[in-house]
């Protein structure tokens, strides 16, 4: 079959985002390779103003937490309505929900890949003290975590899994081959790299990587990859063997 006939093959990868400030976006996404995908149509951007869903003449989104405490927290019917609001328009329809939280699951590149051999992501960047769990639950949403910190909300998390997912799209890294050998591929952190000038400041280029012994050096890298991971991830090595 063609490839222009393949089903979906028009289709770009849809990041849809249910936030408090639309205006932060693109942001970051919209320069270096990741704005220029999406200037060329290889992924969709679009927003959701969760303020236009608020109750009364002052939008309200939020509410004092049931049970007592600090803060406010964003309610489950208004939250449901710019879901389904996204999802019945047709821009977010079909895809997987994703709900930037502290309490999720670690962000990995596993994860990164799955999403996005997907259609995209409706996500939902939160904010004050989280969202009812009540609408959590009955939007099917995953929560997700890019790190053990606290952020002032969702956006910057979202922007970090658009970011990630859209450099793995066909086409949008000049060298593909070069995703085999980053951080996090095959269990292990990157290997070291180096650059012109030769020597500087009295550091010279590992003389094997300039000996043109492809065998010696793709030796070099893996052991060097092996070695940094143990040092910094030893995680990494007992959750996950290296492929061979």
């Amino acid at each position: 079959m063609p490839q222009d006939d393949a089903p979906n093959a028009h289709q770009p990868w849809r990041a849809s985002i249910i936030t408090l400030f639309p205006e932060m976006f693109p942001g970051p996404l919209e320069v270096s390779l990741v704005g220029q995908a999406l200037r060329s149509g290889r992924w969709s951007l679009e927003t959701v103003p969760l303020r236009e869903f608020g109750d009364g003449r002052h939008r309200q989104v939020d509410d004092t937490p049931a049970g007592g405490g600090a803060g406010m927290v964003l309610r489950a019917d208004i939250v449901a309505a710019a879901v389904d609001h996204a999802c019945q328009k047709g821009a977010a329809d079909g895809l997987p929900r994703i709900y930037l939280s502290p309490r999720g699951e670690p962000l990995t590149q596993d994860i990164v890949k799955e999403l996005a051999a997907g259609p995209g992501a409706l996500m939902l960047a939160g904010r004050f003290e989280g969202v009812d769990e009540r609408v959590l639950e009955a939007r099917n949403f995953r929560e997700i975590s890019i790190g053990d910190y606290v952020l002032s909300g969702g956006e910057l998390a979202a922007m970090v899994l658009i970011d990630a997912c859209v450099r793995l799209l066909p086409g949008v890294l000049g060298a593909a081959d070069s995703l085999e050998h980053e951080s996090f591929e095959n269990g292990l952190l990157e290997y070291p790299q180096f650059t012109r000038p030769r020597e500087w400041e009295g550091r010279p280029i590992p003389e094997i990587l300039l000996s043109g012994d492809h065998a010696r050096i793709e030796d070099w890298r893996r052991k060097e990859a092996e070695r940094l991971t143990r040092e910094r991830r030893p995680d990494l090595l007992s959750s996950k063997r290296p492929k061979k």
